[in-house]
Order: structure tokens, then sequence, then C-alpha cells
């Protein structure tokens, strides 16, 4: 009988190989890349996290991307020129992530991110997007402070799992066989993202979403666009928090 771990990686590998077989061409484009590709209901989180990487990464710095997939948020690494290794427990998904980067410079190395096959101190910056509840909390949170240079960044756009609307979801998700059941127990939390905090000196944490499952009717009649605005507009009037879809880390300054 397989584990969690192994079922994931072969959901995610056969995605994968069905897009190397189709003969589709799976090259980057703006539109298919990072938040652009995201729904612009959901988008927001996105769109912040990418701004955070463009904020805190620098052409000098060695970035680890951990749970890289395909490449959906893998070239906003690259467009900020760093030098990028892009890790994934898939080789497929990798391979299509090489191929959709054509010409950019990023290394692949299949990794588990809960022992990382890299020497201590050896990053400036580690960015995960959507894949902290793929490994085990207190493995993979070593881990990221293990390879990490003192002083370094650690920037993540994740779920957070405390809204009921979302876990019940979730759940829905897990019977259905769309999901595994160590993604819902490590889903992060707002305990999970103070542990994260205790490596660093400092930590910025802004939270998306509080209304997000309203939305999508919503969008169909007034339009995602005008959705995504009331949605934004709703988590600045309540100041979102434990309510949350979405939350963007921002870690710095390793110990």
């Amino acid at each position: 009988m397989i584990n969690d771990k192994e079922k994931e990686y072969l959901r995610y590998d056969r995605r994968a190989q069905s897009l190397l077989r189709s003969g589709v061409s799976i090259l980057a484009s703006p539109s298919t890349l990072g938040s652009s590709a995201i729904s612009p209901i959901f988008r927001a989180p996105y769109n912040y996290y990418e701004r955070s990487i463009k904020r805190y990464v620098s052409r000098d710095h060695d970035v680890l991307e951990l749970c890289s997939g395909a490449g959906l948020h893998t070239y906003v690494l690259i467009q900020a020129g760093a030098r990028v290794v892009a890790t994934d427990i898939s080789k497929k998904c990798l391979e299509v992530l090489a191929r959709r980067m054509d010409g950019s410079v990023v290394e692949t190395r299949v990794a588990d991110m809960e022992s990382l096959p890299f020497r201590a101190k050896c990053f400036d910056v580690v960015s995960i997007a959507g894949g902290l509840s793929y490994g085990d909390p207190a493995l993979v949170d070593a881990e990221i402070r293990r390879v990490l240079r003192p002083g370094g960044i650690f920037i993540c756009v994740d779920s957070l799992n405390h809204n009921p609307i979302y876990r019940v979801n979730r759940w829905f998700q897990y019977m259905r066989g769309a999901r595994t059941k160590s993604t819902l127990l490590h889903m992060p939390t707002m305990a999970r993202i103070r542990s994260i905090s205790r490596g660093f000196a400092s930590t910025e944490v802004r939270f998306f979403g509080a209304v997000s499952y309203l939305m999508v009717p919503l969008g169909l009649m007034i339009g995602q666009a005008r959705a995504a605005n009331f949605s934004d507009a709703a988590d600045r009037m309540v100041r979102v928090r434990w309510s949350a879809f979405k939350f963007v880390m921002v870690a710095k300054g390793r110990l």
C-alpha cells in the first residue's frame, strides 16, 4: 500500500507526463505563469507574493524554490536575476518546468523537501508557493532553516486552515480523491506561522480571501474582475486573519 507522499508524487508525475506526451506547446508566456494564470478572484495573494519576490530577491542571491512543480511560480524568481534552483519530488514536473523556461538560466533538482540534498547555509532565499502541506511541518521547517544562510529570507504563499468553510471543502476534495489526508493534516495554521517565525529576526504576514467562497457565484453575476475587487475590499475592511483563505509570509533575517 502506497503512502500519501507516493500518492501525491504519482498524481503530479502523471499530469506532467501527460503534458510531455501531448505535443502541446508548454513554453512559458506571460499569461500562463504566476499570478496571471490564476483566476482574478483568487489572484491577490499571488500578486503580493510576486511583489515580495521582486522586493527581496536580487541578482546576487542564490535562491531555492521548493515544490516547484511545472514552474508556475518559478519565472518571477528568474526575472529577478537570481541564481535559481527549482526543486520538486517529481522528475517529470521538473522536465516540464525546464521546457517552459527554455532559454532561462535555472537549475532543476529532484528533491524531497523533508530531506534536502544541499549543504547547510548555501541559499540566501527559500521560496515556496502552495506546497507547505506536502511535507511534515517539523522536518520541512528545519530544512528551510538549515539551508538558509544567516540573514536569509523565507518567502511563501499558501492556504490557511482555520476558516471552517474552506476546511469542509478540503475534506470534500479528500473524499473524492483529489487530496491526500496528510495534506489536510499539514495545512498551515497560525501556530505553524508562529513556529516558522521563531527562526527569524522579523516576519511579515498578510492575509487574503475572507469571503473568497462567495466570489465564484458572485463572479458569474457581476464578472470575475468586479468580484475580485469586492473580495479585496472586504479583506481591507475586516482586516482578515483567522478567516483567511490564503496568506503570504516573508520571514527575514535567518538567525
